[in-house]
């Protein structure tokens, strides 16, 4: 592996304590978070993204669910606003004005999943992708409208994608296709493959929560995978947007903590 940066980690030995001993105390210097996600026939991956973020140590965390949802959430969940959706229940593209204003309040965007299939959808989300220059977290069935040739989620500024291996697997063969992504790669491999990509990426490998960022790649042991994909890219997104310009000790020490 010369030549490759390749960190290690474990819950008993962060990589960054520094990072760790520094978080803002003041839950007003915490950070805002935009979340992002649901349909008419579910929303628990932004319900258990605004859990997981308000866990992970956010300031304050904003939900946006498409309006189809309103009568189903009612006045249980405050954090919730809600943008147009289509009449299949999904976020329409006359949501992106919402979107867009709401995050002229937040630090951060984590677009959590449970979207759905949806060509509006689509539309919507490549429009917002186009339009915010800002922190986005990707995660879940998001990442399935972005993997595709020339895909945003390789080639745009602060993005990051938290990704299974299926669908890393996808990604890798319609924007990087050589070397191929195999579930069968040992972890030394991908370790190298991300490395030569040199994107912000985080996935889940051989027992280990694998963080890529430009060349480096840091890896952590977990002890159990949960919702992994929901919670760990909320954890991200929060330590991301507290740590603006320490993107890879951000991702990392998000991986060790959330594993605790």
């Amino acid at each position: 592996m010369a030549g490759i940066n390749w960190l290690r980690q474990t819950s008993d030995n962060p990589l960054f304590p520094d990072l760790i001993w520094s978080r803002p105390e003041n839950r007003n210097q915490a950070g805002k978070l935009l979340i992002i996600g649901g349909n008419s026939h579910g929303f628990l991956a932004p319900i258990t993204a605004f859990n997981a973020a308000s866990a992970a140590g956010i300031g304050s965390a904003r939900v946006i669910l498409p309006v189809a949802l309103k009568k189903a959430v009612g006045t249980s969940f405050a954090e919730a606003e809600f943008a147009a959706s289509t009449p299949s229940g999904s976020f329409s593209r006359r949501a992106l004005d919402l979107l867009l204003e709401n995050t002229k309040w937040a630090d951060g965007v984590l677009l959590a999943g449970d979207f759905g299939r949806n060509s509006e959808t689509a539309v919507l989300l490549s429009s917002f992708m186009e339009k915010f220059d800002g922190q986005i977290t990707v995660a879940q069935d998001a990442l399935d409208y972005f993997l595709i040739p020339s895909s945003p989620l390789l080639s745009r500024k602060n993005t990051l994608s938290v990704i299974n291996m299926g669908k890393l697997q996808k990604l890798g063969k319609n924007n990087q296709p050589n070397p191929t992504v195999r579930h069968s790669m040992t972890l030394h491999e991908l370790v190298n493959l991300l490395s030569a990509w040199k994107v912000n990426i985080i996935t889940k490998h051989a027992g280990n929560l694998v963080v890529a960022n430009g060349d480096k790649v840091s890896t952590t042991p977990m002890k159990d995978d949960r919702n992994w994909q929901i919670e760990s890219a909320a954890y991200a997104a929060v330590w991301w947007l507290q740590n603006p310009s320490k993107s890879f000790e951000a991702f990392s020490t998000a991986a060790v903590e959330y594993d605790k």
